[in-house]
């Protein structure tokens, strides 16, 4: 899979700070066609030298074009290496895919990996890492909020259910698919709540085949406590969302009125989401065990 990061990085590079992030500076740059010259001959030196050159002249919007020797595939690979690397987030991107383009040609091949390729990048203080596929900027991604999904009042079907939307979520997240995630977590939401039917309550069994529904149930059987407010909470988040004019990740978005959710909002949003499940759960646990 071709290396995936922040379409706006493909026009304009983020500024220096603390790290390097504009350019790769040029003893980066020849470390990383030192690279390229061991792992050259596992196959046709001149032909793996045209394909790191391919990739690092498509990433500065120019046509390759095949060198008449090996000896002047080397000088325009240094050449068409330097031209990329005035774009980090390109460079990076163009030897990645190069890496990986190099090893699928033919099974057995070794090209650096990511950690490879991100020791490289620490060691020049050049601020970004690749995770799983997705350039990054170095130590900026939030974490999520973590949940425990293996609740032993849960069947193991709905465990596995549970972590794979919650996976989901972040991987849409990571990609900056924004409605995606902030969809996929309600979805979950609406999910965790249906565990609680037929639970018994001082009030009566939880009947309810809907999410609000459910959540009017649990919240008049306990009325003042930290579950009846965490309810309330979900239940505003869950309207907002559900709203043409809010978030409009549910039920369309109102084209004239509406806002698209943001990469920020949407992580906002599938945090909230995720502290409501993962407490959801545990209230679940409690209050199947009090049977």
């Amino acid at each position: 899979m071709p290396l995936s990061f922040n379409g706006r990085w493909r026009f304009e590079a983020p500024p220096d700070t603390a790290y390097i992030l504009n350019q790769i500076p040029p003893e980066a740059v020849a470390e990383f066609i030192e690279m390229v010259n061991r792992l050259a001959p596992q196959a046709d030196r001149w032909e793996t030298i045209e394909l790191f050159k391919r990739h690092f002249v498509e990433a500065v919007g120019s046509t390759h074009w095949r060198s008449s020797a090996l000896y002047f595939a080397e000088h325009d690979l240094r050449r068409d290496a330097s031209a990329a690397a005035a774009n980090a987030p390109l460079f990076i991107e163009a030897f990645f895919d190069a890496c990986r383009s190099f090893e699928a040609e033919e099974n057995g091949r070794y090209a650096p990996d990511e950690a490879r390729i991100n020791a490289v990048l620490a060691n020049y203080n050049i601020g970004f890492e690749i995770r799983e596929g997705r350039l990054l900027l170095r130590g900026t991604e939030p974490q999520l909020v973590a949940v425990n999904a293996a609740t032993p009042t849960l069947a193991e079907r709905s465990v596995q259910l549970v972590q794979e939307s919650l996976q989901r979520a972040s991987e849409m997240l990571q990609q900056g698919r924004s409605r995606e995630a902030v969809q996929e977590s309600l979805w979950l939401l609406e999910t965790v709540a249906t565990a609680f039917r037929g639970i018994d309550t001082q009030t009566g069994s939880i009947e309810g085949q809907y999410f609000n529904q459910i959540v009017r149930e649990l919240r008049a059987a306990n009325r003042g406590g930290t579950l009846d407010r965490a309810l309330h909470w979900a239940m505003t988040v869950h309207g907002y969302l559900s709203s043409p004019t809010g978030g409009g990740v549910r039920h369309g978005l109102d084209l004239q009125e509406g806002v698209q959710v943001s990469e920020n909002e949407a992580r906002l949003f599938c945090n909230l989401i995720r502290s409501y499940v993962g407490f959801l759960l545990v209230e679940h646990e409690r209050m199947v065990r009090q049977r």
